[in-house]
């Protein structure tokens, strides 16, 4: 099962959010979100971009001759480079688009494995067992200053640059992503949103609303990021 949602939110002129879900027959089951960043259509034209891009290389070299996971994760990360090249040339082609840019999350499911690709701030996040674990760290500047024990995480909350990011996809000629591969047990729910969800609603409050109606959960998700003043794009894809 999969529930997802978008939203251009309370405060945007545009929504530069964009998310890509294959079609439940195809093998592997892909997810793809993307959150862009950039002036006007810049970041619109940045994630779709990525995550059209990202999707075609890997339904294009995905074969079931793939069967060692660090096959697999080689080929998401490819995945993740070449959007970055798609996206990156394209700034550069066209005057209007310089400097955009884009995160990108790529949860590719094959085999009861999560093959996880990750760039920027937005977030993968799975619940086992009444428990919600983040899969993936930021590339933010506030993480950055967590790790070092500058700030702590609820100072992080409200700190002014905590949207700068230290990493984004398609603003360098080359990205490194985080790869990473999570085992997909029965009962899991994977949940892969953009900051414009995790900026407003908590960790505990994704949860609830997750476990309590995962049906309704997306569109919950969406309200409750708006009722608490919709700051940005926000989106949602639900995984089960």
């Amino acid at each position: 099962m999969v529930f997802a949602k978008t939203d251009i939110g309370k405060a945007r002129e545009i929504n530069q959010d964009y998310y890509y879900i294959s079609d439940d027959t195809e093998i592997p089951q892909l997810y793809i979100l993307a959150d862009g960043m950039g002036g006007y259509k810049g970041g619109e034209i940045a994630s779709s971009l990525a995550a059209e891009s990202a999707a075609r290389y890997i339904k294009s070299n995905f074969s079931s001759n793939l069967i060692e996971k660090e096959e697999i994760l080689k080929l998401v990360e490819n995945a993740v480079e070449y959007a970055n090249m798609v996206v990156y040339e394209k700034s550069k082609e066209v005057e209007e688009l310089e400097g955009m840019g884009t995160t990108l999350e790529i949860c590719l499911i094959y085999n009861n494995k999560a093959y996880i690709g990750h760039v920027g701030d937005s977030r993968i996040y799975r619940i086992r067992k009444d428990v919600i674990r983040k899969l993936t760290k930021d590339h933010s500047y506030v993480q950055k200053l967590i790790e070092d024990k500058k700030i702590t995480r609820e100072e992080a909350k409200y700190h002014p640059k905590k949207n700068m990011l230290t990493k984004a996809l398609g603003c360098t000629p080359y990205v490194e992503p985080d790869i990473r591969a999570r085992n997909f047990e029965k009962g899991d729910i994977f949940i892969m949103c953009s900051d414009g969800l995790t900026n407003m609603v908590d960790e505990k409050q994704i949860y609830d609303i997750v476990t309590r109606d995962i049906e309704k959960a997306a569109e919950e998700l969406v309200n409750e990021a708006n009722a608490a003043g919709g700051y940005d794009n926000i989106t949602v894809i639900i995984i089960k």
